[in-house]
């Protein structure tokens, strides 16, 4: 019987699709304006969640309250626009939830809990982590292979701004790789880490940082993020099926987005196809 369900592949839900600062608008309801938040739905598996920015409470929000939570979340790195939803996350407001984070090591050795503790607490916030009814715990990690259930993980450090993982996902013969905060090496610089390369190659879904335009990259060369031409171009060295463009700039409306992801079909050819992650698109991987 598991033979059957591993054929059917699993499920990717985008909860929140935006870098750096939630938006709202008008001119944003289309692509959605929460920050970082993507679960994951495997047959048979406690849910798994990639990032827990703004979009995490709506994700938290449908969870039936009958229903003790217990899930993991791969968290990318500390910045506030990937942590922000935790103290709202509705499953850990419930006493018997349980959510297990897998976190990067920090290079200070300072422990990630200790890190989370300074920035939710008063005066920043009301309460701290340990305030929360249901349970919060961390798992630190840099370049390693893991396990959920039967679902493979690799996590590898990444250029970014602080330390950062990239996160790939295989179970039932399907893959995702997200590697939502990415540093392009500078400008028109195409080149990639060996440990960026290893997450993506070949996989069914990549989502990739794809925060700025070639001349809004000019100004921010050194801010941790990339083009979303070096985004279309990593997909294509590794020989990716589908790229989703993703951590949109909160600057970028629906219709400048929508010319973005056409821009960077014609970039891809017939050897990619290209979408924008928008909140409440849900993709199927595998059979």
């Amino acid at each position: 019987m598991l033979g059957v369900i591993a054929s059917l592949g699993f499920d990717i839900t985008f909860h929140g699709v935006r870098g750096s600062t939630p938006c709202h608008g008008n001119d944003v309801m289309r692509y959605g304006g929460n920050t970082s938040c993507v679960s994951v739905d495997v047959p048979g598996h406690q849910p798994i969640m990639f990032d827990l920015g703004t979009g995490a409470r709506y994700f938290g929000a449908d969870w039936p309250a009958d229903v003790p939570f217990s899930g993991t979340c791969l968290l990318s790195h500390l910045h506030w626009d990937h942590i922000q939803g935790l103290p709202f996350f509705t499953p850990v407001l419930r006493s018997g939830g349980r959510l297990h984070l897998h976190t990067p090591a920090q290079a200070d050795g300072m422990s990630v809990a200790d890190v989370v503790d300074r920035m939710l607490c008063p005066p920043l916030f009301p309460i701290s982590v340990d305030d929360l009814p249901g349970d919060v715990l961390f798992t630190e990690h840099g370049d390693d292979e893991f396990e959920l259930g039967e679902v493979q993980v690799m996590s590898r450090l990444i250029p970014h701004l602080g330390n950062t993982l990239g996160f790939r996902l295989s179970w039932g013969g399907a893959s995702v790789a997200y590697l939502s905060d990415h540093q392009q090496p500078g400008v028109d610089v195409y080149e990639a880490t060996e440990g960026a390369r290893q997450l993506g190659q070949g996989v069914d879904l990549m989502i990739h940082d794809s925060q700025y335009t070639r001349p809004e990259f000019e100004q921010k060369f050194h801010w941790g993020h990339c083009t979303i031409e070096y985004a279309v171009w990593l997909a294509l060295e590794c020989k990716v099926r589908t790229l989703a463009l993703y951590h949109h700039d909160p600057t970028h409306d629906d219709d400048q987005l929508d010319q973005l992801v056409a821009q960077a079909n014609e970039q891809a050819g017939d050897q990619l196809t290209v979408i924008g992650a928008r909140e409440g698109l849900t993709l199927h991987l595998g059979q």
